[in-house]
């Protein structure tokens, strides 16, 4: 049985200034395209369109989707001039859950109910 050898940069996604659905739908296709686990890299500014783009596929494209890790860090970035700044970062790992989720809502919760009193 060969094992299948997983590149870590094909499954991560660069968040900059685009805005954050564009980054939905590179998450969104990885999922899609058969990847268990989308990890989600971003710093500074972009800090919180990572945040954004990670609760929306979460919550809307793929409800089954959970954050398995969060890391965060500081970089330390030399400019142009020589000079060095700190930089904050983060890495959000999401893993797809093969398992079909149970998606409850009041219709089917009314449907269940009038067949249980019909009996």
């Amino acid at each position: 049985m060969t094992e299948k050898v997983i590149n870590p940069d094909e499954n991560t996604i660069f968040v900059g200034n685009k805005p954050p659905m564009s980054y939905v739908l590179a998450v969104v296709t990885q999922f899609n395209g058969g990847s268990d686990e989308v990890v989600i890299k971003a710093r500074g500014r972009a800090i919180s369109r990572a945040v954004d783009t990670a609760e929306i596929v979460r919550n809307r494209f793929v409800q089954n989707a959970k954050v398995k890790d969060i890391k965060i860090g500081t970089e330390n970035i030399t400019n142009e001039e020589g000079r060095n700044s700190n930089v904050s970062s983060i890495e959000i790992s999401s893993c797809n859950n093969k398992e079909k989720s149970l998606v409850k809502n009041r219709y089917n919760d009314f449907a269940i109910m009038s067949k249980t009193n019909k009996q």
